[in-house]
């Protein structure tokens, strides 16, 4: 028979609830919520140039494509941008930061049009110092953090590891590795202090599996996931949690515009056994949910938004 508590039901997630005062705190209980206390999310987006992979037909444990397939820098179907408008539209003050200024104005502008709140940091995530600024921005009007999505990634070519470019692998650890990392040590100097906060990592389904030709790519997608549990475990006692989501296969305007009866693509999607492709805004809405205190007990978890392409 379980105990009986006393404890209200929980609440969708909305500016008030995203409030590090609405957080489990040290003690793993919930703190009372500040009255009109406004969230604060902090979103990078650096991540490299629409690609697929052109690889032969997937084998069992030999996956043609596990990584995400999305333009996070162009239209609306990126899962930055995606992810950043759902922020947005539950209450949050949005503060994004990537490489290129004109995707992130338009970003901003999607934002505002919806009647959210954005403003945007140019930054290279590789850069300490410029990470550390971009953090400070996103903190400088409300005074704290409460939300943060570190959505940088490269993946690179395909090619066999006897082949692979040390140039390229290089890339993927600075962006994939190095950004994530520099990107988290700076939050969560912001949420210790404060005592609350919840960060997702976007990671990838190729941290979960193999993947032929791209062992450069996964290895630096498991480095997500593992930083992801260690430093989930180092401030689980300070009311703070940290996630990762590991997409699969995602919808763009340019996959869109391949025909889907033709290779690779139609293997691609065969590989899915929901049968199709992930809309970025399924990707933000898990982003959303780990965010949210729906999830208050839930940390250190790699999550799967994949169609089922990762079950063994």
């Amino acid at each position: 028979m379980r105990p009986t508590t006393t404890t209200p039901p929980r609440r969708p997630w909305s500016t008030s609830a995203c409030a590090a005062g609405d957080l489990p705190g040290p003690d793993h209980t919930r703190r009372p919520r500040r009255a009109g206390r406004p969230a604060s999310a902090f979103l990078t987006d650096h991540s490299n140039k629409d690609s697929t992979h052109r690889g032969t037909e997937r084998k069992r444990n030999e996956p043609a494509v596990c990584r995400q397939v999305s333009a996070r820098h162009r239209g609306g179907s990126g899962i930055g941008r995606a992810s950043a408008q759902a922020l947005a539209s539950e209450g949050a003050l949005v503060t994004v930061a990537g490489r290129t200024e004109e995707t992130l104005k338009e970003t901003v502008r999607l934002v505002e049009a919806a009647g959210g709140s954005a403003r945007y940091v140019v930054a290279d995530v590789t850069d300490e110092s410029q990470v550390e600024k971009a953090v400070e921005a996103a903190v400088a009007d409300i005074g704290h953090l409460d939300v943060a999505l570190n959505n940088a990634g490269y993946d690179g070519e395909f090619q066999l590891t006897q082949d692979y470019s040390t140039e390229m692998l290089d890339r993927m650890i600075a962006l994939n590795v190095r950004g994530v990392f520099l990107s988290m040590k700076h939050e969560l100097r912001h949420m210790v202090a404060q005592g609350s906060g919840s960060i997702v990592n976007m990671s990838s389904g190729a941290a979960l599996v193999g993947v032929r030709g791209f062992s450069g790519y996964t290895a630096t997608k498991a480095a997500e996931v593992a930083m992801t549990k260690s430093s989930a475990l180092e401030v689980a006692p300070h009311g703070i949690r940290i996630n990762a989501v590991c997409p699969g296969l995602v919808e763009t305007p340019m996959l869109s515009s391949l025909d889907p009866d033709e290779d690779p693509l139609k293997s691609l999607i065969a590989s899915h056994p929901l049968g199709r492709v992930a809309d970025a805004g399924e990707i933000a809405d898990a982003v959303v949910w780990l965010c949210s205190d729906k999830a208050s007990f839930v940390t250190g978890i790699a999550l799967p938004v994949d169609g089922g392409y990762t079950v063994p």
